[in-house]
């Protein structure tokens, strides 16, 4: 006789994924068969996205964790993929339980996300986490150009009166036309512009330089764009002493060695 049969519980956990993109869209997926909401974000069953072998450490090895998915018009759409808007998005995979996601979330790895591969109806990313950051240089090096970005916390220069909104007029291979004129000659150089309408919206451009009412961009935008669509400018500077001293009365907050002697003092040794 066979003996008493014993009703195990079964496992009611299931992975959760939290994408914060760069434009302030943040989307919810889990790997369970039907939509989960958890602290007032809800997690949809599709489309699926399944990771990798996960491996955590105590080291300063380099984790990486590659993430797979399948595009969906409602969710991640190829255009998106495309132009950029998952780039550098923040990701967290958590442990949900399913049976009580009142309880909360079990926080597994975080990231960003690197690159993005597209293939057929799905795609593949990578997800960096913390310990990408030891890549980077420690110790800053010496130049002649300021070292700080326009408006950052060394620098200190305050952007609101910097940033201005103006409409497309007009665009070419060359660049575009705005409706307003940069206040002083080439404000804009070296500087941003976002999109605010149309099929770019969100999106970043890098400006080369400015000339009146003419913006050179940097690359062409990732989408067509119509005359009436609004645009962000954003001063730009282009990191020399001489252009943060006149035009910003910044010199203080200088962060480069305008005045170091570079390999140059020897060529000129023995020349007078």
């Amino acid at each position: 006789m066979s003996g008493p049969v014993v009703e195990a519980a079964l496992t009611t956990l299931a992975l959760g994924w939290r994408l914060d993109r760069r434009d302030g869209v943040t989307l919810g997926f889990t790997s369970h068969d039907r939509d989960l909401t958890v602290a007032g974000l809800r997690y949809r069953a599709r489309p699926g996205m399944l990771p990798s072998a996960l491996r955590q450490g105590d080291g300063f090895q380099v984790a990486t964790l590659d993430v797979a998915g399948t595009l969906s018009d409602a969710a991640i759409r190829a255009a998106d993929l495309d132009a950029g808007r998952w780039d550098g998005a923040l990701c967290r995979l958590y442990l949900i339980d399913w049976a009580a996601p009142e309880a909360g979330l079990l926080l597994l790895a975080r990231g960003e996300l690197g690159d993005v591969t597209r293939r057929d109806s799905g795609f593949t990313a990578e997800l960096r986490g913390a310990t990408a950051l030891l890549e980077r240089p420690v110790v800053e090096r010496t130049s002649a150009e300021c070292r700080a970005d326009l408006g950052d916390r060394r620098c200190r220069i305050d952007l609101a009166p910097r940033t201005r909104v103006a409409r497309l007029v007009a665009i070419d291979e060359a660049g575009l036309t705005a409706d307003t004129a940069e206040p002083v000659p080439n404000a804009y150089g070296f500087g941003r512009l976002r999109w605010l309408d149309g099929a770019n919206a969100g999106l970043w451009c890098a400006v080369a330089a400015s000339s009146g009412t003419r913006l050179t961009l940097r690359a062409a935008p990732r989408a067509p764009a119509v005359a009436g669509e609004r645009l962000l400018l954003v001063e730009g500077c282009d990191r020399t002493f001489a252009t943060c001293r006149a035009r910003f009365g910044n010199a203080a907050n200088f962060r480069g060695e305008p005045h170091l002697p570079g390999h140059d003092l020897l060529a000129r040794y023995g020349t007078r």
